[in-house]
């Protein structure tokens, strides 16, 4: 079923650039669902937004869409690197999976409170905005590191006609890259984005038990990401 999918969707790359465009879409959004390592941000960008006290829409969404502007960054970044050195693209080898590992379990455990950050207060966030959106691109950034293979195994059939078409259509092979980055982020934003509206709901502060419920919830899941990522590595 999930292969068929995935033929039909390579197959609507070469139609119509409206086609062709939202095809790029749905491959960026499955690149989050289908990706244990890519869906693994959902809780990782819900538990760090939970630590904040009475977070806005407008604060949830930025943050959101800035951590995940630092994933995207990282990720073209290190894929650029890898492919003029003539590796496949995004493979950084298991170095990069120990680091997301190590950040997972870092994030996991202050989520748990079982360690308290206070370095310049990096992803220690509330006190300031402008340290927050700091935070929150730092930690998409390090994130980042270690999902180049999985990212670049759902943008194959996406690179194949940028690559292919990038001198004679620019324009439309531009489009199809800004539409998988769309389609690659807009889940973790939504995510993000709900965070302050169940807040909003149940009224919480940070001493409130369903705060501290989701933050233990979202940092056992950033742990187990954590192994995760240690797991494909071996």
């Amino acid at each position: 079923m999930i292969e068929n999918i995935f033929t039909i969707l390579t197959e609507l790359l070469y139609e119509n650039f409206i086609i062709a465009v939202l095809s790029a879409f749905v491959w960026g959004l499955l690149s989050i669902l289908l990706s244990p390592c890519h869906l693994s941000s959902i809780p990782l960008i819900i538990g760090y937004l939970s630590s904040y006290d009475n977070l806005n829409i407008k604060k949830s969404i930025t943050l959101s869409l800035i951590f995940a502007t630092g994933i995207l960054i990282t990720i073209a970044i290190i894929g650029l690197i890898t492919y003029s050195l003539g590796r496949l693209m995004g493979d950084i080898g298991t170095i990069g999976n120990y680091l997301v590992a190590i950040v997972f379990f870092v994030v996991g455990l202050y989520l748990l409170d079982v360690i308290k950050l206070s370095f310049g207060n990096v992803i220690n966030v509330g006190k300031s905005n402008n340290k927050g959106l700091f935070s929150a691109l730092i930690l998409g950034l390090l994130f980042g590191i270690g999902l180049g293979p999985c990212t670049f195994a759902f943008m194959a059939p996406v690179l194949a006609i940028v690559f292919q078409f990038a001198n004679e259509k620019p324009i439309y092979s531009f489009s199809l890259l800004i539409s998988f980055a769309l389609g690659h982020i807009i889940l973790i934003v939504v995510a993000g984005s709900m965070v302050s509206l169940v807040q909003k709901y149940l009224n919480w502060s940070e001493k409130s038990l369903a705060n501290k419920v989701i933050k233990r919830i979202c940092g056992v899941l950033v742990i187990i990401g954590g192994f995760y990522s240690i797991f494909i590595t071996l």
